[in-house]
């Protein structure tokens, strides 16, 4: 990342949506309209009894589990600037195949893709290749560079952080057989549980990685 990112942000919290209906594999209709479940709902809220201070803006994915996870720290720190960016999931499979089936019945699609090792394939034409993906990540590090309050909130989705955190470690900056089969590898050894945060400390000798908080899940909703 650019060095002009350590005088604009201090912190940036990147937290996964709680659970929705399609972690639990049950139906779905849509990759971006899966709601939350019943503990996802509960889990949001534990999620902003986390903030011990304010934010100055939060960020939200376009998909409705991302956005209803941030509903609860909206609320309870309104008015506060929210703003949608394109966080959203990593759609490999096309939309399509969504349609009134659940992740057992999309798992041979998704075998199938991650089999191809293409970059520029578009499962359906209209699923999402690697290549767009790692193009979304280097916006969101742009959008990250030009941001200039010092505390950000991002409900995002744990495939797309994932590929955030691995383009930071190995500073991938081209789509290729090579490195798609190594963010498959990444995703396979690294996991994010819902409602997970990661608060990222931007300074002037480096980005500073807490892990994944999960310890705000253990207390009573708000």
């Amino acid at each position: 990342m650019g060095s002009e990112v350590y005088n604009l942000i201090r912190t940036v919290w990147l937290i996964r949506h709680a659970e929705s209906i399609s972690n639990v594999n049950l139906v779905t209709t849509h990759p971006a309209l899966s709601g939350l479940t019943l503990l996802g709902e509960a889990q949001s809220r534990m999620l902003a009894g986390a903030f011990v201070e304010r934010p100055d803006e939060i960020v939200v994915s376009s998909y409705v589990r991302a956005g209803e996870t941030a509903v609860p720290t909206i609320n309870r720190f309104a008015p506060i600037p929210v703003a949608e960016w394109p966080v959203h999931e990593f759609t490999y499979l096309a939309p399509a195949r969504y349609a009134g089936t659940t992740g057992a019945d999309r798992a041979p699609y998704a075998r199938d893709y991650w089999q191809r090792n293409d970059p520029t394939y578009k499962d359906g034409g209209e699923g999402e290749s690697f290549a767009d993906l790692l193009e979304r990540v280097w916006d969101f590090v742009a959008r990250l560079q030009q941001y200039p309050a010092p505390f950000l909130a991002v409900f995002s989705h744990g495939m797309f952080l994932r590929a955030f955190f691995w383009v930071m470690l190995v500073n991938v900056t081209e789509a290729t057989p090579e490195t798609m089969r190594g963010y498959d590898r990444f995703l396979q050894s690294v996991w994010m549980p819902n409602a997970a945060i990661c608060k990222v400390k931007f300074a002037p000798d480096g980005v500073f990685f807490s892990g994944f908080v999960t310890n705000h899940l253990s207390q009573p909703a708000c």
